[in-house]
């Protein structure tokens, strides 16, 4: 079980939004915040990342090429090739026939920056615990020797965005999808040496991570601390601590999130009836399980499908 791809798909509610951005000394332009995670990929030229006034502080952040910047929360900003030059209000991006993504360019007539830029619609009224660990910013710079399969995803854009050919409309946008799992997969790999606690520690535990994929691959189950610890092979007690102590809370807390994760995502993606629903999230009867959704998400399962399938 690949717990990174399902918590992200579980997250999703669109297709990411792709711009390519051209700046041109001077320029600067202020980006508003999204629903969702954003991301900027700079395919050539340099560029700052400046925090809005209202943002909680943060430091002006450098750019290169080949760098990757994701905000977890889709926060506010300003690219600028300078903090100090003055930024514009954000342009409608323009849309070519046949085009995957949109275009917009700014400043004046010196030198010249190209960006890839966009959002990924993630629920973040209930973000999964990984999600929320993460960084309010993420600045990977370019290493092709410590990232290359974040490097290469970033060639292969660059490749189809400055050459477009037979297939680009298709390519590009499951390159900017797969970007999404080059950046974070890089910040765990990355986090696994650095940190002993968290998630980035936990999908790395030789006693946690077998348990994560296995509730994640059978949420139906009938899970107990006991049955859990048997699938780390460990003691219940010291079971029991290691996954708090990594994951953030409890075994059994964890095991009614994902139940509650994948029974919200099977009410908006799919038709399966409440009795089917509940059976494949370890209910035995659908009381049960709408007693549960219901304290988790405020709502019956039924509204909550109404509602999401509205949206």
């Amino acid at each position: 079980m690949d717990i990174l791809t399902e918590v992200l798909a579980s997250m999703r509610t669109g297709r990411p939004v792709s711009v390519r951005t051209t700046g041109r000394v001077p320029f600067g332009l202020r980006l508003p915040p999204v629903a969702g995670a954003g991301f900027h990929v700079v395919l050539s030229g340099t560029c700052w990342l400046v925090p809005l006034e209202d943002a909680a502080p943060q430091p002006s952040l450098p750019l290169g090429p080949g760098d990757v910047v994701f905000l977890r929360d889709g926060r506010g900003h300003i690219l600028a090739d300078h903090p100090a030059t003055p930024a514009e209000v954000e342009r409608e991006s323009q849309f070519s026939p046949g085009s995957p993504l949109g275009t917009v360019t700014v400043g004046g007539d010196g030198a010249r920056t190209d960006l890839l830029c966009g959002n990924y619609h993630l629920d973040q009224a209930r973000p999964h615990p990984l999600v929320r660990q993460l960084p309010e910013i993420i600045h990977l710079p370019a290493n092709p020797v410590r990232h290359p399969d974040l490097a290469s995803a970033i060639r292969l854009l660059r490749a189809e965005l400055e050459q477009p050919r037979p297939g680009s409309a298709g390519i590009v946008p499951a390159l900017i999808d797969s970007l999404l799992l080059y950046i974070l997969r890089a910040w765990l790999e990355q986090g696994r040496t650095a940190q002993t606690h968290g998630w980035a520690a936990a999908l790395g535990d030789t006693g946690v991570a077998p348990v994560l994929a296995a509730i994640h691959a059978k949420p139906d189950a009938p899970w107990t601390v006991e049955s859990l610890a048997a699938h780390a092979g460990l003691s219940r007690a010291a079971f029991a601590r290691r996954f708090n102590d990594l994951v953030g809370e409890p075994p059994m807390a964890y095991v009614t999130r994902w139940r509650m994760t994948t029974a919200a995502r099977l009410l908006r993606e799919s038709e399966a009836p409440l009795s089917t629903v509940a059976a494949r999230t370890g209910y035995g009867s659908e009381y049960a399980f709408a007693k549960a959704f219901k304290r988790e998400y405020g709502q019956a399962p039924g509204g909550y499908r109404r509602e999401a399938r509205a949206a």
